[in-house]
C-alpha cells in the first residue's frame, strides 16, 4: 500500500438496512449524507441499495437502480469518489457511466454471471467478497473447519474467475465477508490472518456495527445489541487495520475512522511498527 489506509464511507439508500435503513432512502437526503460522509474523511463513498443484512428481501435491479443512480450522478458531479454496492451487473453498468469509480459486489460475481465480463468491460476497480448465500439462508452457511483457509480458498476462485473474464488483477480488491455466513466466532481469524487470504491483492474490511461486535461487547459486559453501541468496537477493528496497512475499511462513521487511521499514521510516522 502507499498511503494510510482509506476510509470508504457507508450510505445506503434503502428503507431496511441493519443500522441506518430508513434515514437516507430519498434522493435529496442521500445526497446530503454522501456530501457529509465525504467532508468526515471518507475517500470513497459507497453507494447501495439493496439491504444485505441478515434476512433481507431482495431487490430488483430496476428498484435498485433508480434509488442508486441519481445519488452516484450529484456526488460524482461534486467531485466525491462513489463505489457502487451491488450484486446485479446492469447496475453496476449504469453507476459506472453514472460516474462510480469502483464496484463493491458482496457476492464476488457468484450472484450475477454477468458481472465478471461487465467488470472487465467497464475497466473498473471490482471489489470482490467471500460470499456462499444470499441474505434469507447466509447464517446457516457458517460451516468451516478452518474459516480463514476456506475463505482463502473460495476467494482464490473468485480471483481466477475474474481474470479468466478479462479483470485486471491490480483492479480487484479482496474482502473477506465479515458477517456473511460468519456469524460470530468465524471473523475474527479473518481479521487477524488476513494476509492468508489476501493473496497479494488490496484487501477492504467492513466490521462496521456488525454482530460480531455485539457479540465481543456483550462478552466484555457491554450493551451490544443495539448497533449503534458498537461504533467504539468498530474504530478498534480499524485502527488494528490501519496499523495493517490495509487498503481500505468500509464504515458508517467516517469522521471516526478518518480520525483513528491519522493517530495510527502520527504513530507509524514516529516509528512505530506493529508486532
Amino acid at each position: 500500500m502507499t498511503g494510510p489506509t482509506l476510509v470508504m464511507g457507508i450510505l445506503n439508500v434503502t428503507p431496511d438496512s441493519f443500522s441506518d435503513g430508513g434515514r437516507w432512502d430519498t434522493v435529496d437526503a442521500a445526497i446530503a449524507h454522501g456530501m457529509e460522509l465525504h467532508e468526515q474523511g471518507a475517500a470513497i463513498v459507497d453507494v447501495g441499495g439493496e439491504s444485505t443484512r441478515p434476512g433481507a428481501p431482495r431487490v430488483e435491479p430496476e428498484q435498485e437502480r433508480v434509488r442508486v443512480v441519481p445519488v452516484i450522478q450529484a456526488l460524482a458531479a461534486h467531485g466525491v469518489a462513489v463505489s457502487i454496492d451491488t450484486m446485479h451487473a446492469t447496475t453496476a453498468a449504469a453507476a459506472v457511466d453514472a460516474g462510480a469509480r469502483i464496484v463493491n459486489d458482496v457476492s464476488g460475481g457468484l450472484a450475477d454471471p454477468r458481472m465478471a465480463p461487465t467488470v472487465a468491460d467497464l475497466g473498473c476497480d471490482y471489489v470482490a467478497m467471500h460470499w456462499r448465500a444470499h441474505s434469507t439462508e447466509m447464517d446457516a452457511a457458517d460451516r468451516y473447519v478452518d474459516v480463514v483457509a476456506e475463505v482463502a480458498d473460495e476467494l482464490a476462485a473468485r480471483v481466477d474467475v475474474l481474470t479468466a473474464a478479462g479483470v485486471a488483477p491490480e483492479r480487484i480488491i479482496l474482502d473477506p465477508g465479515l458477517g456473511f455466513s460468519k456469524v460470530t466466532a468465524s471473523n475474527w481469524p479473518l481479521i487477524a490472518r488476513w494476509s492468508e487470504w489476501a493473496h497479494g491483492h488490496r484487501v477492504l474490511i467492513g466490521a462496521s456495527r456488525k454482530r460480531f461486535l455485539g457479540a465481543a461487547i456483550a462478552q466484555g459486559g457491554g450493551d451490544g445489541a443495539d448497533p449503534s453501541n458498537r461504533e467504539a468496537a468498530t474504530t478498534a477493528v480499524t485502527t488494528v487495520c490501519a496499523l495493517e496497512a490495509i487498503w481500505g475499511v468500509r464504515v458508517h462513521d467516517a469522521a471516526a475512522a478518518r480520525d483513528a487511521v491519522s493517530v495510527v499514521s502520527q504513530l507509524t510516522t514516529a516509528g512505530y511498527k506493529a508486532r
